[in-house]
């Protein structure tokens, strides 16, 4: 998971925004509208990395392509989450 995490954090552009992401849904779930306005960012570009979040397996979410769908870290990401918390500080 330590390479994963790595790999979708670190080796690519989009990585600060999936952190942040990440770091969001740490202390609620929300949905992609919530998250957009929360991080200020596009609502495409927060579909987008939610879309590699889940295909990574790092967030699941509640009513698959429903409107108002919630997202959550995965259980596997809670358990891997200070990884990506000391991973995350030594990237910033």
């Amino acid at each position: 998971m330590r390479k994963l995490i790595w790999w979708v954090f670190a080796g690519t552009a989009g990585g600060p925004n999936r952190a942040r992401i990440i770091m969001a849904l740490k202390e609620r779930p929300y949905n992609a509208h919530q998250l957009a306005e929360k991080l200020e960012l596009n609502y495409k570009t927060v579909r987008h990395h939610l879309k590699i979040l889940d295909e990574n397996n790092m967030i699941t979410s509640t009513g698959k392509n429903k409107y108002g769908e919630l997202y959550f870290l995965s259980p596997k990401m809670e358990e891997n989450y200070d990884i990506f918390r000391d991973i995350w500080k030594e990237l910033v």
